[in-house]
């Protein structure tokens, strides 16, 4: 009753569930949650993506984004970029992108490095304009959010967002 609207997760923090399990487990999510989530997060399936299965990395995308279609949920494809060389922070958001969701992001903030400047810019310029980027994990202060802002990202992710408004002196 709050006004505000729910996010959800899926296959949190690994991205390992089967397509068929990240679905169940997503709406089953919208199904609990009282009124509409606004939004998804699914870790992507790093392993298809790391063996070179980029059709089946698309398809668990699209899986999720197809299961929500039409419900005016937003889809965030995280991708993980600090587990990922160059070339596959471009595969993935083009998997993404073709998948149809919404927003690529960079990272759960379970890993040993969240995001970075060069990610964001790279899946920015891979996404093109029409896509949103999520830039997350290891945001500490409003100069590090406002260089991602920079290198292309929309949205930011961060457990400090109080403490980084405070430091923007609105």
């Amino acid at each position: 009753g709050s006004g505000i609207a729910a996010g959800i997760s899926a296959a949190f923090p690994l991205g390992s569930l089967s397509t068929d399990a990240k679905v169940a487990e997503v709406m089953d999510a919208v199904a609990r949650v009282d009124g509409k989530p606004s939004a998804v997060e699914m870790v992507t399936n790093i392993a298809l993506l790391k063996e070179g299965h980029f059709d089946g990395y698309t398809r668990d995308i699209a899986a999720v984004v197809n299961a929500v279609e039409g419900r005016g949920i937003i889809v965030k494809a995280i991708l993980e970029t600090s587990l990922l060389a160059d070339e596959e922070i471009v595969a993935a958001s083009l998997a993404a992108k073709r998948a149809g969701a919404d927003f690529v992001k960079t990272s759960t903030a379970f890993t040993q490095k969240g995001a970075t400047v060069e990610a964001v810019a790279l899946m920015r310029r891979t996404v093109g304009p029409e896509m949103g980027v999520k830039a997350s994990g290891g945001i500490r202060s409003f100069a590090e959010a406002m260089a991602m802002v920079e290198a292309g990202a929309n949205r930011i992710g961060t457990s400090r967002g109080v403490a980084l408004m405070r430091e923007a002196h609105f």
